[in-house]
């Protein structure tokens, strides 16, 4: 592998390597290294960075405690690149190359609060079980005006009408040409990243974009939504926009979601386990499928932060705004939490339609794996499918943070399978981070109470 990597390096012209280490918060944190000092630290394993990456909060404050001596120390964990994840970074005047490098100890033993090993564990128990689980993801996300000031709202750009957008325009064709060549340049930068790009479409906000990505291995999948994610903001700013993928950037307008569409397929054979022909099984679903989405309904809403992960990702789970408040499921139904699309046995898929746009793809992932799998594990039935709006069932889902992170913490059998460290470490940065919150007056306190109460 070294000498294809080395060979790969010459005949691209690289001269620079990102070495890339997604945070909790999926912040793409790690190093940047000259081409041939990146194959010479990969060879005698000197890739190195500080443990303490993964304690970061998103405000880039470590989230540790201080007392404790192992924190003092802050130990350096080992980066090992997946070679497999080697592209070219697209849009830099100097030739790069960029890699996702894993975590472990100085002792060989895996970082386990690194995300993305967190998902590759998931992943684990469903191979032991001769399963392939299989995720294609929704993203959302809105072009805005170049902001500076935090405590002005976002407005949508102009496009090359000159003007700006000032209504819904879901799917228009002529809304989204108005951002044509920004899009163009997005998929120029992807195909060169290698990313595996399905649909583009205008959403529902203004300014809203939506991108599907292609089903595939859970890891790959999220890997590509942390690229092109970097890719679109990259691309914006060049155009003299933001692009966000806040959860609720804007308070009228929709929020931003990132969609799942999952599957669990025979590790061998390849065939969908999910579907089967009418005549062999209730309404086409397998015992497995309903057993998946049984463990949806049960454990989703207690491991709700592992999807929704900031204060404004609760903003966004509203009904007005086509957003769900519960876990009911039914067919083709955009009101449910679990939808199950039109599709035939082959192609059958549950769509988690909980997680913002703001979510770190690598955990959202793990959440709706690892509870798809207890459901399989303990033949969990689901409940009925609704009919109609399911915003006239009760909300289920935590409507703060703080709600979620307490019904999280006593979440026990989605602890002791995504790990008792990564869950306290998690649970801790985002304490942090909602304390930090707390702490802020609103522009809202300010109009309303400063001067009435």
């Amino acid at each position: 592998m070294e000498k294809s990597f080395a060979n790969w390096i010459k005949e691209r012209g690289i001269a620079e390597v990102e070495c890339l280490v997604p945070d909790l918060n999926s912040v793409v944190r790690g190093k940047v290294f000259p081409a041939q000092k990146f194959l010479q630290s990969e060879r005698d394993g000197s890739l190195r960075i500080p443990s303490s990456i993964y304690l970061l909060t998103v405000t880039g404050e470590y989230a540790d405690d201080a007392d404790e001596a192992l924190s003092m120390q802050d130990p350096d964990v080992v980066l090992r690149p997946d070679l497999e994840t080697l592209c070219v970074a697209p849009g830099y005047k100097t030739p790069t190359a960029f890699v996702f490098a894993d975590a472990y100890h100085t002792s060989g033993e895996p970082y386990d609060i690194a995300p993305r090993y967190v998902l590759k564990r998931v992943v684990e128990l469903y191979e032991k079980l001769g399963l392939r689980p299989m995720v294609a993801p929704e993203l959302e996300f809105y072009l805005t005006q170049v902001n500076t000031d935090p405590d002005l709202p976002l407005m949508p750009p102009a496009g090359r009408s000159g003007r700006s957008e000032t209504s819904p325009q879901p799917y228009g064709l002529e809304a989204i040409t108005e951002y044509e060549d920004l899009i163009e340049t997005i998929y120029e930068h992807a195909e060169a990243a290698s990313l595996h790009l399905d649909t583009m479409i205008h959403e529902s906000g203004t300014a809203q974009l939506e991108i599907n990505f292609n089903h595939g291995d859970p890891v790959h999948v999220s890997d590509q939504v942390l690229v092109f994610k970097r890719i679109v903001r990259q691309v914006a700013l060049k155009h003299g926009v933001y692009a966000t993928f806040m959860a609720k950037p804007m308070e009228n307008q929709p929020g931003s979601a990132m969609h799942l569409h999952v599957s669990v397929v025979d590790a061998k054979k390849g065939n969908n386990l999910f579907g089967v022909e009418k005549a062999e099984g209730v309404d086409g679903n397998t015992d497995m499928f309903r057993h998946f989405v049984g463990g949806l309904q049960k454990y989703l809403g207690d491991v709700t932060p592992l999807f929704a992960p900031n204060v404004n990702s609760f903003r966004r789970m509203r009904p007005d705004f086509s957003a769900p408040i519960n876990l009911q499921w039914g067919y083709d139904n955009r009101s449910c939490g679990l939808r199950v699309p039109i599709s035939r046995p082959e192609n059958r898929r549950i769509e988690n339609r909980l997680p913002g746009a703001d979510a770190n793809p690598y955990l959202a992932i793990a959440a709706v794996l690892v509870c798809g799998y207890i459901g399989i594990r303990d033949k969990i039935a689901p409940n009925e499918m609704v009919q109609g709006s399911a915003y006239k069932w009760a909300r289920t889902l935590p409507r703060t943070l703080s709600e979620g992170l307490d019904r999280f913490k006593t979440c026990q059998p989605v602890i002791e399978l995504l790990g008792e460290h990564f869950c306290t470490a998690f649970q801790m940065i985002k304490a942090h981070e909602l304390s930090n919150f707390e702490g802020v007056i609103s522009s809202w306190e300010r109009d309303h109470l400063l001067l009435k109460v």
